[in-house]
């Protein structure tokens, strides 16, 4: 399965949401899912979206996937080429990388933002539902 993921946060630390779109190998959207996230900072959100989209590849039953985020920071985190230095993020990488376990296979891509439309649509029609709701 491929996997876009998002996060963000208006304010930085601000409200934040992630997002995540699954796609079957041929690029058919399987699933979508979005999720608000209260106040947190940008990084934070980046691991909630792809801890999302992990969870949302397990559930589906998926073996393999590519996560696509447009977080290079995060994505080298995983790859093991960046420390994570700070504690709230150590935590979330310590939940990724277990969700990282059930799977067979998982490989990480940082792609530019213009590439993660759709994620990062999710993320700001749940901001934007938090702010009118």
């Amino acid at each position: 399965m491929i996997i876009n993921t998002d996060g963000g946060a208006r304010g930085n630390p601000g409200p934040g949401a992630c997002g995540a779109v699954v796609k079957d190998q041929t690029g058919n959207i399987i699933r979508r899912e979005g999720k608000f996230l209260g106040v947190c900072t940008n990084n934070e959100a980046e691991y909630h979206g792809l801890i999302l989209g992990l969870e949302t590849a397990l559930e589906l039953g998926a073996d393999s996937v590519e996560i696509n985020m447009d977080s290079e920071l995060v994505v080298k985190q995983l790859r093991g080429e960046y420390r994570v230095k700070e504690p709230r993020l150590g935590q979330l990488y310590t939940k990724a990388k277990a969700l990282e376990q059930k799977f067979g296979e998982v490989r990480y891509f940082a792609v530019r933002r213009e590439s993660n439309k759709e994620a990062d649509a999710i993320v700001n029609q749940v901001l934007d539902g938090q702010s009118n709701g």
